[in-house]
């Protein structure tokens, strides 16, 4: 036996693709509409709102339907508040919650919309006193007041920016082209015109940077105040800090040529570091006297150093507990507005998972896979760019100072 029931819809549904994508979701779940009410917004600032009926072949597959034209912004016409329930345990979950995604989201509580803290997707929502959060798995404690079900709970999709800018123009695109100085140059302006307006902008880095020679121009970036986190791993630092004390990467000199017992450089980097007791320490001690890792402790750039299995070392300030480091991450990109995410495709897909939807997010790699994958794993506001990043980041730098005029033009301290 069928069942029924009204949702409506509103925003920017058609430039947006929004009503196209979750009609298809329907008719490729196996259900049916019938559409009620369509009003078009007349201008472009207008939104448009639908109403339809939505048809399931039994409760079950109804819900099944819903839960996916949540994430689109669908709602039930009649909504009711939030269901409710408490944990069992610690990190155990009451049976069909609320699975978030990194759409700005709002839920009914006592007959009033309020918004959910913290958008991150593959969260749960936890409701206390008159506020909720997004909450991940980890975090969840007996007792806290767990979202059950998509009854009271709204999602606001992203729509086609209503200004130009390189991100409306080039929204969810792969781009396999070398990088030309218009690209470039619009990616710079978007930068330079974020910092203006007091955003926080976020470098995710692999260490490619570093192998390709693209080091330098990252340092500039955050001498000059262009970037506020910088996330990364072991990797990173360490081949940073070795390119710092031996001139070479990997054991490998600038110009590609390999050194004789160049392979051990990067262990007698990390031995470096621990003997002083961190990177901080080194450079007091006048061991590091520039690159990424010194000019982030220079200015006082929050960053995080997530390990891995394979690491050596690893330094002192890389955070070996995966739990706690992801902790350290989604702390680190509170209230960022770009990020720029660059050669490492483990730390982008990770950062992703961390970042709401509305964050400007920029994947620069010579893989067309690690820009794919991100997408796929629900970044979906991402800009791809497949090109190298020893090509890529010193073009940025340049054209940044270009259309910044360097650091004291965007308000920014200098070094």
């Amino acid at each position: 036996m069928s069942e029924i029931c009204d949702i409506e819809m509103e925003g920017h549904l058609i430039d947006s693709l929004i009503l196209t994508k979750a009609l298809d979701k329907i008719m490729d779940m196996g259900g049916e509409f019938e559409i009620k009410e369509f009003t078009v917004g007349k201008r472009k600032d207008e939104p448009s709102h639908v109403r339809l009926t939505l048809i399931g072949k039994d409760p079950a597959h109804l819900n099944q339907i819903l839960e996916a034209l949540n994430a689109l912004g669908a709602r039930l016409v009649d909504s009711e508040d939030v269901r409710l329930e408490p944990a069992p345990s610690d990190m155990v979950v009451p049976r069909g919650f609320y699975s978030t995604t990194n759409h700005p989201t709002y839920i009914r509580l006592r007959g009033t919309w309020i918004p959910v803290e913290g958008s991150r997707m593959d969260c749960l929502i936890v409701v206390s006193g008159s506020s909720a959060r997004c909450t991940p798995i980890h975090h969840i404690k007996k007792g806290d007041m767990v979202v059950v079900g998509t009854s009271g709970v709204k999602v606001v999709p992203p729509e086609r920016p209503r200004e130009k800018s390189f991100f409306g123009f080039m929204r969810n695109e792969v781009s396999s082209e070398r990088p030309s100085v218009e690209i470039v140059r619009q990616i710079a302006g978007e930068i330079v015109s974020t910092k203006r307006k007091g955003g926080r902008i976020a470098a995710i880095c692999g260490p490619a940077v570093v192998h390709t020679g693209a080091a330098p121009a990252l340092a500039q970036l955050i001498r000059d105040g262009y970037i506020d986190v910088l996330l990364s791993g072991n990797a990173l630092a360490v081949h940073d800090i070795e390119r710092q004390l031996f001139g070479t990467s990997l054991g490998m000199d600038m110009k590609g040529n390999a050194t004789s017992g160049g392979h051990r450089n990067h262990l007698y980097a990390i031995s470096e570091i621990i003997a002083s007791g961190s990177i901080e320490n080194a450079i007091k001690e006048g061991k590091i006297r520039g690159g990424i890792m010194y000019e982030c402790i220079k200015k006082g750039i929050p960053f995080v150093l997530a390990g891995s299995i394979r690491d050596d070392g690893p330094l002192p300030e890389v955070i070996t507990d995966t739990v706690r480091a992801k902790d350290a991450m989604a702390e680190a990109l509170k209230g960022v507005d770009m990020a720029l995410m660059m050669a490492t495709m483990l730390h982008s897909i990770a950062t992703g998972n961390l970042l709401p939807s509305y964050v400007k997010t920029l994947c620069v790699d010579i893989n067309p896979a690690t820009v794919t994958k991100l997408m796929d794993r629900g970044t979906a506001q991402a800009i791809g760019l497949v090109t190298d990043v020893g090509t890529f980041l010193p073009m940025l730098a340049e054209e940044i100072r270009k259309a910044g005029g360097g650091s004291q033009s965007c308000g920014l301290e200098s070094s």
